[in-house]
């Protein structure tokens, strides 16, 4: 019995080793180029998509700040009877313009903390009278020039 035993325990072992050799040995080349190209698959569909996410969120950013700076202008006209004079700009909000027409009931300390720059660090644009409106507030987009499309489109109040 002792005889057979040791047979046993011997193939036994053999088997537990040539199974621990096998996981040793790592992966072949195919495997790996197999997982590399699933990579690149991966990565070709879902790269383009997160890429695009910057660029839509300074869209969307724009779009919040010229809101609160159109929220700004109907305060100023509530309180002055008229939207700064276009030589008198954004910056009436601000500041409290010296230039006609001077506003008789300009809040102390004005109408917004700061003016902001627009997501790609432009200053935004002021129309008075506007084109698509009594008053126009907009940023130039991503390439800082009038018109455009996608991310250079111009990004404005009447939208």
């Amino acid at each position: 019995m002792s005889i057979w035993t040791n047979s046993r325990e011997l193939r036994g072992r053999t088997e537990i080793e040539r199974l621990r050799a096998r996981r040793q040995r790592g992966f072949t080349l195919i495997e790996i180029m197999v997982v590399i190209a699933i990579l690149g698959i991966l990565a070709a569909l879902i790269v383009p998509k997160i890429m695009s996410r910057p660029d839509e969120a300074r869209r969307v950013a724009a779009r919040q700040d010229i809101g609160t700076i159109m929220q700004a202008m109907k305060l100023y006209r509530l309180d002055n009877g008229r939207y700064p004079s276009q030589d008198q700009g954004l910056q009436a909000l601000v500041q409290k313009p010296t230039t006609d027409p001077v506003p008789n009931n300009w809040k102390d300390g004005g109408y917004l903390e700061r003016l902001p720059n627009d997501p790609w660090g432009n200053p935004y644009q002021y129309l008075n009278p506007g084109v698509h409106g009594e008053i126009d507030v907009f940023s130039y987009g991503a390439d800082g020039k009038p018109g455009g499309e996608g991310n250079d489109a111009d990004i404005g109040s009447w939208q």
